[in-house]
């Protein structure tokens, strides 16, 4: 028994090489598809594992703290929660994981005035725009200094900050 001789027709070697192309580009798709969803995907696990970190260092401050304050003075007020917010970071062409991690960054050197008192922590907000001031940040291989631009201390410490090249 012999295969028939279909490499010697036009139209079945067209319909034989469109097969592999078509294969060959569906496969490009489905390679460039599958990055796109990995890439988001691995964004957010890594978003997920600051997170669960900056709570776990909340929790273990928190207790530290509130343990020493308890025996002070219950009903003074305490911050809770700091936020930054860095306003600028399109004008520099980044990336908002960048500016995350940066926020991030801050935050962690903000860590101290968790669960301190209010009183204390408004007379301390020149310490923490020198804090921010003095800071110098690496992202996408330039150096950047930070400038602030509001403050508000209550119960939420909110900042936010531009971004500046350093020289």
């Amino acid at each position: 028994m012999r295969i028939p001789p279909y490499y010697r027709k036009p139209s079945w070697q067209r319909f034989f090489s469109g097969m592999a192309i078509g294969a060959c580009l569906s496969w490009c798709i489905f390679l460039y598809m599958h990055g796109v969803i990995l890439e988001d995907k691995s964004a957010e696990i890594n978003k997920l594992k600051s997170d669960l970190e900056t709570e776990k260092n909340n929790v273990k401050i928190w207790q530290e703290d509130y343990k020493a304050l308890n025996e002070k003075n219950l009903k003074q007020l305490t911050i809770q929660d700091i936020k930054v917010k860095i306003t600028n970071g399109e004008k520099y062409d980044l990336d908002s994981l960048a500016v995350y991690q940066a926020e991030e960054d801050i935050k962690e050197d903000l860590n101290y005035f968790l669960a301190k008192d209010l009183e204390f922590v408004y007379k301390s907000r020149d310490l923490i725009s020198k804090i921010i001031k003095n800071k110098v940040i690496r992202l996408n291989g330039k150096r950047y200094r930070l400038k602030t631009t509001y403050t508000f201390v209550y119960t939420t410490v909110n900042i936010q900050l531009e971004l500046q090249l350093d020289n």
